[in-house]
């Protein structure tokens, strides 16, 4: 039995889960609304404060989904009551990201500005110049789009120059030595 897809995923008296046809589940909750297909052949359940998913039998493919399936929901549920963030920053002499309107513009050693516009859904903070705030409900979309921003300038493992997630080690090399 997976010890994850076993497990039961509390649900807030704030949110509603409906489940329809071919296992199409969408979550309701204070910060938003979220659809997403959950495999088929699992069963979910809704009870009084929690939701259940079981599986129908022991086959490798069911196993595999289980865990998956039930991490899925428990993603949706938690992004309709508190939501997702990922954070940035920005490491360079110049380096800088500012805010106008929706679209982010990143000063990022290039000989011009690069604007950033988010998807639908998605808030981008900048709380200091240095630092960016990726905010939204859906784990996967907020993922992403950090991803994107950060592939603008990833960082470079001699001076560790670039955008880079909060937290991340950037593992350095050792540069050219003289005679």
């Amino acid at each position: 039995m997976s010890r994850i897809g076993k497990k039961p995923i509390p649900k807030a008296k704030n949110v509603e889960v409906q489940i329809d046809s071919g296992n199409i589940v969408t979550v309701k909750g204070p910060k938003g609304q979220l659809t997403k297909k959950i495999p088929e052949c699992l069963e979910i359940k809704v009870e009084k404060d929690q939701i259940v998913v079981s599986r129908p039998s022991d086959k490798k493919e069911h196993r595999s989904l289980h865990g998956l399936g039930r991490t899925l929901l428990a993603n949706m549920v938690d992004g309709v009551t508190q939501g997702f963030s990922k954070n940035l920053e920005l490491v360079g002499v110049g380096y800088r990201a500012a805010k106008q309107g929706n679209t982010l513009v990143l000063n990022v050693g290039y000989s011009q500005p690069v604007h950033f516009v988010p998807e639908e859904g998605i808030e981008i903070e900048v709380p200091a110049p240095t630092k960016i705030s990726v905010k939204g409900i859906n784990k996967e979309v907020v993922g992403d789009t950090a991803a994107r921003i950060r592939s603008i300038r990833p960082p470079e493992p001699y001076k560790g120059k670039g955008i880079k997630y909060e937290g991340e080690y950037i593992r350095r090399k050792v540069g050219k030595t003289g005679k």
